[in-house]
């Protein structure tokens, strides 16, 4: 996309018109830059040929190396300082599993922040550019990019679709 594009927004009040929106936008060789929905959808996803997010392998990473991680501290600080009560082994191992599970959430939340700064692409300044608040609510909303001749065209097409209204916004 050139930096004279012009982004164009449709906004729609269903899920199943906004995908037919975008397969048919996508026939006419738009490009669609952004789909804006009040609730997340898989099928929006998909039509966009969005990848599986890979943040939940990082929080899973992060826990599982938390949850060795406290049971090895539990183990080394029991070897260390040899404090025998009662004639108990040095080694409880019950008891370890409280620290190991508390390392395991600790560990897990800080592999998710991790994944989400990593792979979400986070903080985005531009996000809100063309961004339409009514998205938040109840509509749906798809930002198409679009040379300035074929502006109008692509008006057209989002009106024919079904798109309660259409704005345009520079890039």
């Amino acid at each position: 996309m050139s930096t004279d594009a012009i982004i164009v927004t449709g906004l729609f009040k269903t899920q199943e018109e906004t995908l037919a929106a975008v397969e048919k936008i996508q026939e006419k060789g738009f490009q669609v830059t952004e789909v804006h929905s009040p609730i997340p959808s898989q099928a929006l996803a998909r039509a966009l040929g969005r990848e599986q997010s890979k943040v939940g392998w990082f929080t899973l990473t992060g826990g599982i190396i938390g949850f060795f991680s406290g049971f090895a501290l539990a183990v080394f600080t029991a070897t260390r300082w040899n404090l025998i009560v009662s004639g108990k082994p040095i080694l409880s191992w019950i008891p370890f599993f409280v620290i190991a599970f508390e390392f395991t959430i600790l560990f897990a939340v800080l592999g998710n922040v991790l994944g989400v700064v990593t792979q979400v692409g986070l903080p985005d300044k531009d996000y809100e550019k063309n961004y339409d608040p009514e998205c938040s609510g109840s509509l749906y909303g798809i930002e198409v990019a679009s040379m300035p001749k074929d502006v109008d065209s692509l008006k057209d097409l989002l009106h024919s679709t079904g798109s309660l209204k259409e704005q345009r916004q520079n890039k």
